[in-house]
């Protein structure tokens, strides 16, 4: 008996490896097979499957001890709960409510998207019975946080209570700073510090008082080093030892930085949200001789449907009647539209342009290329990068540490060498000011947002910023050939007439032979003949050799060579690379024709881009003729080709390419075919043809291009290289000013506006190069 358990949470090839082993070996289990993709142990057994969980969860646990283990019949029930967190643009407190949830008992994995300040949790109880909890981990966080389940109407709420939020803190800063500046005025006049004090507390505790509220219930929950807490007391603190303008200044300054902050991040959530909005929500339909309005989703595959000028076409169809220019922006990234009329396909997202158009649909309101683009993009933002999961254990870390320094800044000089109390209290607030983890904390996610939006308006689909990281690294791109670098369709290439015979002649011949034949070569031969092929009769297809036919002048033949020997024909044999098809009549030789699929016309610049960004090995695996192969290598000047491969062999030879590569450096994969679906898996990262590429390779890659142009590959290296500089700017800059300054400030040689600049302008300048449009390709 075969039993499916889920294996939620599973990233690890080689852990998975280890538990499939491991499984395998149980005494009642006869197989056991892991698939990392789908997170998934499949056994045979005779038992039960909950008879087998106890030591299943065992072996899993000792390997991964994250990974929930659940049985099919659970499985089977897995509900998806989406909560809408109202307020959240922190990503360090994303991070610690997404992995706060993830542990609850009930709940098999959580993700927080702070793009749409979302929490998507799977678990087998409906939503309402985990609410309370999810509430609770979300407010010992982030207390002004709403939470609620996601629906249409609190969705528009969101909107509206962000607008709100907005307004309101325009106001604190406008009326804090007004109070703050008067109070500087009369400071800097020598006025009665009673008057100057008047002025400056009311516009402390109008700009702070979330900021000491905060600090203050984290306090009492346990949770005490972060950010609001550096702010309350280097403050406080200030007011102690006199500094009151400067202690007015650092809140003023740091509410200053966590404005703009959110609107970095509400820009970011904005851009995002805009691309996203390219699905309809309803189609129209033709039902028992009547059109009807109804939602998408109850839209069957095979039914009709009518797009108007103007509208954007709801589900993936074929034409049926009407002809009209589409505008597929939204989908590609390329401005130029479409001609299509009846029988060419069309894809949701695209607006209709010109003219009504008829459509039968052939792929579901889920499955549709709107629905997938929507899909991928809401769930880039769940799939961290590397660099984002350091900074976020980083600063759990370093803010502790920033605290204990300051302590001991302050005490131990006084204490050990008799300094002045007032002087290291006032340098040790100072460090306090400048050690704020926030410019790292929410650069860093939004320079990946900022790429991912970059790439998808480009008609580049990254599905995490995981991906994009690993983009900016790679050093071997390995094309497949059929349908990547050429078209994917025989088109006769060469016409190789005999003596006394024209093109048109044989082309004539060929058609008339092949006319009734619906093989692929037969199809390219009747498109490249313009015109009606004659009459003929007692057509014949011979079995691995071609076809012959009788014509008014006798009879006719179309085939291999082993057609013109089994005849006694004396024929030419052709050199030319691809499919030869011979044609004779009445036992003379006519010529050759071949057929071959052409190359696109964008693969030579493909390559020449990819050199020029330095990528080292271009390298094409294909399942074609080895001479096929070689010969279109060597036009695109490739470092080498392996030719006449099964998936499997694409796989191996993935695996020694990956072997061959200097640490760090990564190796990405370029396919279109359901047989590239493993290959695209098995890369460091998966790149699909989305337009005409297979569901199961889309669904297999890390990126997908949707103009099925092989030029975007170098582009999404470019954008990644891109996104990369920029992250590794920002850690450098925050972090190399922050150490200069906290020297400074325990040498006594800058004080608290230094400190603020530190902080608040250091945090700035971060999320500012974080939001700059990214994607200009770098040659380095």
């Amino acid at each position: 008996m075969e039993l499916v358990y889920r294996l939620a949470g599973l990233d690890c090839p080689h852990c998975a490896a280890e538990i499939e082993e491991a499984v395998g070996k149980l005494p009642d289990i006869t197989a056991s097979a892991v698939n990392l993709m789908k997170q998934t142990l499949t056994v045979e057994s005779v038992l039960p499957a909950d008879a087998l969980l106890p030591e299943i969860e065992a072996i899993v646990h000792e390997n991964e001890p994250e990974v929930a283990v659940t049985c099919e019949t659970a499985a089977q029930t897995l509900r998806i709960s989406v909560f809408q967190l109202e307020g959240l643009d922190c990503p360090h407190c994303a991070a610690e409510i997404e992995e706060a949830v993830g542990k609850l008992p009930d709940i098999t994995a959580a993700a927080v998207n702070l793009v749409k300040q979302t929490l998507t949790v799977e678990s087998v109880l409906p939503a309402d019975a985990f609410l309370p909890e999810i509430e609770a981990i979300v407010h010992e966080h982030e207390p002004e946080v709403a939470v609620k389940l996601l629906t249409a109407e609190a969705e528009k709420a969101a909107e509206q209570s962000e607008t709100n939020e907005t307004k309101i803190m325009a106001l604190r800063l406008i009326g804090g700073g007004v109070l703050f500046a008067v109070g500087m005025v009369l400071s800097f006049c020598s006025a009665p510090t009673a008057a100057v004090l008047a002025l400056l507390i009311p516009a402390y505790l109008i700009l702070g008082y979330d900021v000491l509220g905060q600090a203050l219930r984290n306090i009492l929950r346990g949770r005490v080093f972060d950010e609001h807490f550096l702010m309350s007391v280097s403050t406080l603190g200030a007011f102690a030892v006199g500094e009151y303008p400067e202690a007015a200044a650092v809140m003023l300054f740091y509410q200053i930085g966590e404005f703009f902050q959110s609107l970095a991040v509400q820009r970011s959530r904005r851009s995002i949200a805009a691309l996203l909005d390219i699905r309809p929500d309803t189609a129209e339909v033709e039902r028992g001789g009547r059109t009807l309005t109804v939602p998408c989703g109850a839209v069957a595959v095979g039914e009709t449907i009518l797009v108007k000028p103007g509208a954007r076409i709801p589900l993936d169809g074929t034409v049926l009647e009407g002809t009209s220019m589409l505008d597929t922006a939204a989908l590609t990234g390329e401005s130029v539209p479409r001609r299509v009329g009846a029988g060419d396909t069309v894809l949701s997202g695209s607006i209709n342009q010109d003219s009504l158009l008829k459509i039968r649909t052939t792929k579901n309101f889920g499955e549709s290329t709107a629905s997938q683009i929507i899909d991928m993009v809401e769930n880039a933002a769940a799939r961290k990068a590397p660099a984002e999961r350091f900074i976020s254990v980083f600063a759990r870390y370093y803010t502790p540490a920033v605290v204990l320094l300051a302590v001991l800044l302050a005490t131990v000089p006084p204490l050990a060498f008799g300094g002045e109390w007032a002087v290291w209290i006032h340098r040790a607030l100072v460090s306090l000011i400048v050690s704020c983890p926030c410019a790292l904390v929410v650069s860093i996610p939004l320079t990946f947002f900022s790429g991912i939006g970059t790439a998808s308006r480009r008609g580049i689909l990254v599905k995490g910023s995981n991906a994009l990281e690993i983009l900016g690294n790679v050093q071997t791109v390995v094309f497949d050939k059929t349908g990547t670098l050429t078209v994917g369709e025989f088109a006769v290439s060469k016409c190789i007439p005999a003596d006394g015979i024209d093109r048109t002649g044989l082309l004539a011949r060929a058609a008339a032979c092949e006319q009734y034949s619906t093989h692929p070569i037969a199809r390219s031969i009747l498109s490249a003949y313009d015109g009606a092929p004659e009459n003929v009769k007692n057509v014949q297809e011979i079995a691995g050799q071609g076809l012959s036919a009788e014509t008014s002048r006798g009879i006719l033949l179309a085939g291999n060579a082993r057609l013109m020997e089994a005849n006694g024909i004396a024929y030419q044999p052709a050199d030319a690379i691809g499919t030869k098809v011979y044609v004779a009549e009445n036992g003379q030789y006519l010529g050759c024709i071949v057929i071959a699929d052409s190359l696109r016309p964008e693969s030579k610049s493909a390559v020449s881009d990819l050199r020029a960004l330095g990528i080292e090995n271009i390298r094409m695996l294909t399942g074609d003729d080895r001479t096929i192969g070689a010969e279109i290598a060597g036009e695109l000047g490739l470092d080498s080709c392996e030719a006449e491969l099964l998936p499997a062999d694409k796989m191996r030879y993935l695996e020694q390419y990956e072997t061959a590569l200097p640490r760090r450096k990564k190796l990405a994969f370029l396919g279109d075919g359901i047989n590239d679906a493993p290959a695209l898996a098995r890369a460091d990262v998966g790149i699909a043809m989305g337009a005409l590429g297979a569901d199961a390779a889309i669904e297999a890659a890390d990126v997908v291009l949707m103009t099925d142009d092989p030029k975007k590959v170098a582009e999404a290296v470019g954008i990644a290289r891109h996104t990369r500089k920029i992250v590794i700017e920002n850690i450098v800059f925050a972090l190399g000013v922050k150490v200069l300054l906290l020297t400074l400030g325990a040498l006594g040689l800058v004080g608290m506006w230094w400190a603020v600049f530190g902080d608040v302008g250091v945090t700035v300048l971060a999320v500012s190069n974080a939001m700059r449009r990214g994607g200009q390709r770098q040659n380095n």
